[in-house]
Parts: structure tokens; C-alpha cells; sequence
């Protein structure tokens, strides 16, 4: 069988929204199948019978007891795992599995001023993995720019990693500097090529607005900081960039783990 991104939709056609495993065809190499959906899907890791539900080992108890290794993917509201199981005639073959995967509901957002928003977006993306990048040199970084970054920002970076946010809004790892001359710094941006920005407002990076430039050239000013902007865009319906619109629940894809 020929392995392609049809292949796995195929696969997840077959199962649908439920939760199923299927035995795939003695020609599939479960290591290379595994590399495709690396490539395809989500967050990445192998899980076992010690880790909980939100690290993917739902995908275990379908197997019961017979699964041999199981790597588990977030995506969306389901996970997905492949790996190898141990059929009813005691032998190991490469499986496919698709469980529920329960992520937390969207906290209320308060205006209150001591909300802390990068905690938030941990809970509404339902992240539960350790910190992506927690040694960043962030004082070499801001010399380099000539100017400390927020701080909510260095928060997120250091939270998630390289990746994005409902695989559509890209966090950039360190600020791009091409609109600087137009006094903004780029800290994300989005496959419609808008780029999502601080204007550079004062000395105290904390207060910079959040600044949308989009594709055409247009900008539009929001009043809050980095991870409060990104929690209303993921949970608020009626926010102009919104995403709520489009997906029930909230991820994190990784790019890391997915190389």
C-alpha cells in the first residue's frame, strides 16, 4: 500500500468519529507509517500505561493489554496513534487507532488585570506537555533587537515552542524586524499571510498594543497584550480575527516534535 496523506484519510473515514482501532495491511512498514503521520499530524510522543488520558493512553484501552507500542497524536478533539499490537492469533502487527480526546472547556475571560493569560492559553489549548524551550537567552536576544520583549510573549515561547496555534497562527520564536521602520515587531502571523505585531509604543514592552497588519497592508489596533490577545481570538466568536468560528476545541501544534 502506498503511504500518502490519502492514505490516512482514508483510515480516519473508516473509523469516523468514534473511537475504533484497525489492523492495517501486512505490507505497511509500522515504522514508516509512523513517520508519515509525524509528518502529517500533530503533536508527537510515545505514550504507555503510566501516562494519563491527556498525554494520549486513551489510545491504550482499546487495545487492552495487546498493545505493544502505541504513538499517540493530538488532533483536534481526537487522538490518533499508530504503532503495533498484538493480534488474536498472539502475533504483532502495525494498528491504527482513533480515540475522544478530552480537552478542557474554554475558561470564562475576565477583563480583570490580573489574569494570567498565558496559564489560560495552557488551559483552553489543553496543554500539558513541559516547557518547549525553557533555557531561550532572551537578554541575548533583546540586546540583539535593542529592546526588551514583553513579557507574556518570552512566557509563551518558553511554554509551547516553535509551532502553532490551532496549526494556523504561527508563533515566531524570536520577533521579525521587517516592519520595524513602520514602528512594529512581528511576533506571529497566519497562512493568509497576516502579520500579527506590537506596535512599539514607550519603554515598557508590557503595555505595547497588539497591532493585526494584514495581508493588504492595513492595520488594526487591539488594546491588550500578546497571550490575552491570542486567548480571545481562540474562545470569542465575535472577535474580528477570530477562530472560534472554525474550531470547537483548541491545540497546539509543535513543529519539533513533528521532525
Amino acid at each position: 500500500m502506498e503511504l500518502t496523506q490519502m492514505t490516512v484519510n482514508g483510515l480516519l473515514a473508516e473509523l469516523g468519529s468514534g473511537d475504533g482501532y484497525l489492523y492495517l495491511p501486512g505490507d505497511i512498514d509500522p515504522q514508516e507509517f509512523t513517520d508519515l503521520l509525524d509528518t502529517l499530524l500533530l503533536d508527537g510522543g510515545v505514550v504507555d500505561p503510566a501516562v494519563d488520558d491527556s498525554k494520549g493512553a486513551a489510545l491504550l484501552h482499546l487495545f487492552e493489554g495487546r498493545a505493544v507500542t502505541i504513538r499517540a497524536w493530538a488532533y483536534g478533539s481526537q487522538w490518533v496513534g499508530t504503532g503495533t499490537a498484538r493480534g488474536d492469533e498472539g502475533s504483532e502487527r502495525a494498528v491504527f487507532a482513533v480515540t475522544h480526546r478530552e480537552v478542557p472547556d474554554a475558561p470564562a475571560l475576565s477583563p480583570d488585570e490580573d489574569v494570567d493569560w498565558v496559564d489560560q492559553l495552557t488551559r483552553i489549548t489543553g496543554w500539558t506537555y513541559p516547557a518547549e524551550r525553557p533555557d531561550v537567552d532572551w537578554a541575548g536576544l533583546e540586546a540583539r533587537l535593542g529592546s526588551r520583549l514583553p513579557s507574556d510573549y518570552k512566557r509563551m515561547v518558553e511554554t509551547f515552542g516553535e509551532g502553532a496555534f490551532d496549526a494556523f497562527l504561527s508563533l515566531h520564536q524570536e520577533p521579525w524586524i521587517h516592519l520595524k521602520d513602520d514602528g512594529l515587531l512581528a511576533w506571529a502571523g497566519t497562512e493568509h499571510e497576516d502579520q500579527y505585531c506590537w506596535r512599539l509604543d514607550g519603554d515598557d514592552p508590557d503595555r505595547w498594543p497588539v497591532v493585526v497588519r494584514s495581508f493588504d497592508g492595513d492595520d488594526t489596533t487591539f488594546g491588550c497584550r500578546t497571550a490575552e490577545f491570542v486567548c480571545r481570538i481562540l474562545t470569542d466568536p465575535h472577535h474580528p480575527y477570530t477562530m472560534a468560528r472554525y474550531f470547537d476545541t483548541h491545540w497546539f501544534m509543535n513543529y519539533a516534535t513533528s521532525e
